[in-house]
């Protein structure tokens, strides 16, 4: 077992500061992302509803088909954000220790691994922030998509 050097308490108090801010970044893109599934899924669910009553001119037809493939992709994306990732072995994360004994368990804990553990979640929480931002890119594109449908439906009927 190595020894860590003591930090001072301003080194302390910035460990423990970085350690929760990048705890509660992947949080915050979790309770986004459920956010977001769950208006894609009812948004899915009302353009299956629908589909399946209304007859769409060919570019309507086209649009909202493409549309409702921007929401799957969504979907996709979001259910890979708040996937759990269980790799793990890093040293500083649970997944690692659950690998080990609990004497182990104490061993590892007896030096201080925080700066471990930011790097390490901090790039979980990057890769959950760039998905989130190509699932919201893609609801975009899916929206965008589902006016045009719309629009056309509308043509159509006049």
């Amino acid at each position: 077992m190595t020894t860590t050097p003591e930090l001072t308490p301003a080194a302390d108090t910035a460990l423990n500061g970085a350690l929760s801010e990048v705890q509660n970044q992947i949080a915050r893109t979790d309770s986004k992302a459920s956010v977001l599934m769950a208006v894609v899924t009812g948004s899915l669910a009302a353009i299956g509803a629908a589909g399946s009553s209304v007859t769409l001119p060919l570019v309507g037809a086209i649009a909202a088909g493409t549309g409702a493939a921007a929401l799957v992709v969504a979907a996709a994306l979001l259910l890979s954000v708040i996937r759990p990732r269980l790799g793990g072995n890093d040293r500083a994360s649970f997944p690692y220790w659950s690998r080990l004994s609990p004497d182990e368990v104490r061993e590892e804990l007896a030096e201080d691994r925080r700066q471990h553990a930011i790097a390490a979640l901090s790039r979980i929480a990057v890769a959950k922030h760039k998905t989130l931002q190509r699932a919201v890119d893609a609801i975009r594109t899916g929206g965008a998509l589902l006016v045009i449908a719309a629009l056309a439906l509308i043509g159509g009927a006049l």
